[in-house]
């Protein structure tokens, strides 16, 4: 019956299409699940990073901008679709080298990478990074510094010292910086929490740490939601920001042995719980034919909005009312509706604005074709090695086939909080 619903689904979608997308769809359906993957990854990192390694990300990048874009410095392009591209493929960089197919494209993608992150801090690279140029930079800054945390062995250790050193100073530098009172207080955190276990506790801004905790608790709405600030708005920055980076804040602490007031590993285990809630409510927004709603500012990330799904596959903590095999039957589907048939790259292999192909008018006043390099974040679960169950495990129904095709399907309920915090002193 399984294997049963998911051809029909698959068959569906080879039926709405032309002859021609039709027989696109079925070269692409010959790959497995994970070919398919690194496929859409490699697609999404090749032309960044073989460029950037070159110097030549400035000079050969075809950008384009919101109509309605602001006045800040338009090179911020570059460090946005840089750092976003970064923190989704990092796990998958760090896996350990083979001689498989995939094996070989991330060998070159680290090799790139490498040289792309010395470029991006040298004076003298003409790929040199706008730091501290905009407010924007604190943003994709914090992007890279995640990078970094989800592949420090991999990414951050075998920098040179000199390039090492040019990061953390301009990190430092970009405290200058004041965040608004939104979710740019993760941006700080995660920044100065990496700082804290690379450099040594001595080294980063304690306060812009504590205040962004304090403040994220404060903006938990209950249910896994946490609110953009003061005021709840029904969006996807609980995906493409809170959760994620409030984990690795805390986990930066715990491994840096930081001693404060805060008791880090009791609010790193609630931020999971609530994070694992998120997943299960991310699940199901997917619909039986690998859609999900389209809500809020920002929906230019496109799958950047399944960042938490991807994060806890990835880290091995899915919520027992989740399997490997029907998260990744939901997101390979999600992809192949995204990517197969729209128009999602422009003529230089960048990735055009808009959410399902090429729609500029679905731009906020910030976004650039840069920016969009946050769907990249979907791909965390490359990280997994291809013999891991997510990636073995037969492909099962997801929550919304099993609810419109008349089969048992789990019902939803609320989880609160069941971890309490209290300041140790």
């Amino acid at each position: 019956m399984k294997k049963t619903i998911l051809s029909v689904l698959l068959l569906l979608g080879l039926l709405a299409a032309g002859p021609a997308e039709a027989a696109k769809k079925k070269q692409v359906k010959q790959l497995n699940d994970r070919e398919y993957w690194c496929q859409e990854a490699w697609k999404m990192a090749q032309p960044v990073l073989e460029n950037m390694a070159k110097g030549e990300l400035q000079k050969n990048m075809l950008t384009e901008f919101s109509p309605s874009f602001d006045n800040r410095n338009r090179k911020v392009v570059y460090m946005e679709t840089f750092g976003r591209l970064m923190a989704g493929i990092a796990p998958w960089l760090a896996l350990p080298e083979d001689d498989t197919a995939e094996g070989q494209q991330r060998k070159q993608l680290k090799e790139w990478a490498l040289a792309s992150y010395r470029n991006s801090v040298d004076p003298d690279s003409p790929d040199y990074l706008v730091w501290g140029a905009s407010g924007q930079n604190l943003v994709d800054a914090a992007y890279i510094a995640e990078s970094f945390i989800r592949a420090y062995d991999a990414l951050w250790l075998p920098l040179d010292e000199i390039t090492k050193k040019r990061y953390l100073d301009e990190f430092k530098k970009l405290r200058k910086i004041e965040p608004p009172y939104t979710n740019w207080f993760l941006f700080s955190s995660t920044i100065e929490s990496f700082i804290a276990k690379a450099a040594g506790l001595g080294e980063y801004d304690d306060y812009r740490v504590m205040t962004t905790i304090r403040k994220v608790e404060e903006w938990y709405v209950g249910d896994g939601w946490y609110a953009d600030g003061p005021v709840f708005a029904f969006d996807y920055y609980s995906s493409y920001v809170f959760h994620a980076m409030y984990l690795e804040t805390l986990q930066n602490m715990i491994d840096a042995k930081a001693n404060t007031r805060l008791e880090y590993k009791k609010y790193y285990d609630r931020a999971l719980k609530r994070a694992q809630k998120f997943s299960i409510i991310l699940e199901r927004f997917i619909s039986p034919e690998g859609t999900f709603p389209v809500i809020g500012r920002s929906t230019p990330y496109r799958m950047a909005a399944m960042q938490p799904l991807a994060l806890m596959a990835w880290k091995q903590t899915l919520p027992k009312e989740l399997s490997n095999g029907q998260v990744r039957a939901a997101l390979t589907q999600v992809m192949h509706r995204m990517y197969d048939q729209q128009q999602n790259y422009n003529e230089g292999g960048f990735l055009t604005i808009g959410f399902c192909g090429h729609q500029p008018e679905t731009a906020d006043w910030y976004t650039n074709n840069g920016s969009l390099y946050m769907t990249s974040l979907s791909l965390m679960p490359l990280g997994l090695p291809a013999d891991h169950p997510f990636w073995t495990s037969e492909a099962e129904p997801w929550t919304q086939v099993k609810a419109w095709g008349g089969q048992p399907f789990p019902k939803d309920h609320r989880w609160a909080d069941d971890i309490t915090t209290k300041d140790r002193w």
